[in-house]
């Protein structure tokens, strides 16, 4: 007796497996519109691959009739199976990516926006030269893209603020934690010993809420019980400082979220944030075990770079706010 062939649109092998890249990241995140943001897509593109699963197979998946949807019994078995299949195919692609003549002959590297400037030189030259890297792709953006790229294993390492400490197979190394510091333009001349003070004069001006930085100040002002009157949100730190260094606001950022404004010579003060302290720590992550000792350099070299620029720029202050043994704080 012949077996059925899949007549759908996932007939073809890559087709497969990216409707199962799917289905994987709507299992896990347990939302169709989650899974389709983690994986780049659009809602409806999402659902697309789901249905032409269900098509192939014949089977209903996902069960749309409670809220939230769930997995049917036919959905828990593909789920079981599907994680399984990709890991596999993950494996071998990155097998099959190093069969050059050295153990990394191509790396794919996601780093923060924010110092994706400062140290991509550094870090291209160590891989190349220390390391035998043939190819280098480069992805700068926030930790969201950060997670998004490892899980769909389109990145090998990524320098991130989130640890991701919820995904599986994963190696971490620390690089440094960080204060937030208080922000003022240059001509500022009124106080700065208190937040509340502060933004009774000028507006806030900080990271939309779609960024871990943004959702993150938001929260410590509230538990301060502080309601900006005027805010202005931004996702790049660039126009942030922008605004602030021309007397639009003031904000809350890090050293390193403060780099490539100082590089550009925007005129900003910077002072010690006057209330709680406020911390971000800056992690080196990769699939575990996949590139040897180079993950644990990157961050090595990346906690130089970022020292010494921070010195550079921000003298005491900048200095001041780093903690270089995080995992001690």
């Amino acid at each position: 007796m012949k077996k059925p062939k899949l007549k759908s649109a996932i007939h073809s092998g890559s087709n497969l497996l990216k409707a199962m890249e799917v289905f994987e990241a709507v299992a896990e995140s347990g939302q169709m519109t989650a899974a389709a943001r983690m994986l780049g897509l659009t809602q409806s593109a999402a659902s697309q691959h789901i249905a032409a699963l269900e098509k192939a197979y014949g089977v209903t998946l996902i069960d749309r009739s409670v809220r939230p949807s769930r997995l049917t019994q036919a959905g828990t078995l593909l789920h079981r199976h599907a994680a399984r299949i990709l890991n596999v195919v993950g494996d071998l692609e990155m097998e099959m990516r190093q069969q050059g003549p050295t153990p990394i002959s191509v790396l794919r590297l996601g780093i923060l926006a924010s110092i994706a400037t400062t140290l991509t030189p550094g870090l291209v030259a160590m891989a190349k030269k220390g390391f035998g890297v043939r190819d280098v792709t480069l992805h700068a953006g926030q930790s969201g893209d950060h997670e998004t790229l490892l899980r769909t294993k389109r990145a090998d390492l990524a320098i991130t603020s989130n640890p991701f400490y919820d995904m599986e197979g994963l190696e971490r190394h620390a690089v440094l934690q960080e204060s937030f510091l208080l922000v003022v333009p240059s001509s500022y001349r009124g106080p700065t010993d208190s937040l509340d003070a502060v933004q009774r004069r000028l507006p806030l001006i900080r990271f939309a809420d779609s960024t871990s930085v943004g959702r993150q100040v938001t929260q410590h002002l509230r538990r301060l019980r502080i309601n900006p009157q005027q805010v202005i949100q931004a996702d790049r730190s660039s126009m942030v400082t922008a605004c602030v260094c021309n007397g639009m606001g003031f904000t809350m950022l890090t050293p390193t979220l403060l780099i490539d404004g100082f590089v550009e010579r925007m005129p900003l003060r910077v002072l010690p944030l006057p209330a709680a302290r406020l911390t971000r720590t800056i992690t080196v992550v990769a699939r575990e075990r996949e590139l040897g000792n180079f993950p644990a350099q990157v961050a090595k070299l990346s906690r130089k770079t970022l020292v010494q620029e921070i010195a550079r720029h921000m003298e005491k202050t900048g200095s001041e706010a780093l903690n270089l043994e995080p995992d001690r704080a």
